[in-house]
């Protein structure tokens, strides 16, 4: 399989892309597993996401951390930031966010595994973690646990 095979439908790599105006309206592209049939996994970090809460309208931040097991298509990363960055003037919970982010990954590329792990700072001096995975995680895969700290305060 050639890269031009690959890339060719990508929409929003190599130019620039306006960020969408919710997750909606964001599009996450994919392309071919150029190593199908190989076990391993796929890790995005992001330590800066942010939504608004949709009672108040006030920020909220969170440290996301998705993991998946390829199958047939990988999510092109390009896409998947901006997807994550339509979320900043949308209102939902914590709980809300976490799983539509994973759903909707889950939808578009069909992974055989797929986990995330939504660290949520405080809100009203309680943070909130919300954990999810697709089914059992694969034995044959390395995947590193998150080992993101639980919130401390300042000390």
């Amino acid at each position: 399989m050639t890269k031009e095979n690959i890339y060719k439908d990508l929409t929003q790599l190599g130019g620039k892309t306006a960020l969408p105006a919710n997750p909606d309206e964001a599009e996450l592209e994919r392309v071919p597993n150029p190593q199908k049939g190989k076990q391993y996994n796929v890790r995005f970090t992001t330590p800066e996401f942010t939504s608004l809460c949709p009672i108040t309208g006030q920020p909220d931040f969170a440290h996301l951390m998705i993991d998946y097991v390829p199958g047939d298509w990988l999510v092109e990363s390009k896409s998947l930031k901006l997807f994550l960055g339509s979320f900043r003037n949308h209102g939902a919970f914590h709980e809300d966010c976490t799983l539509s982010i994973a759903n909707r990954i889950a939808k578009e590329i069909e992974p055989q595994w797929l986990r995330i792990g939504g660290y949520w700072y405080p809100r009203g001096g309680m943070p909130i973690d919300v954990f999810y995975q697709t089914g059992k995680q694969p034995e044959d895969v390395w995947i590193p646990e998150q080992d993101v700290p639980p919130y401390r305060g300042r000390g």
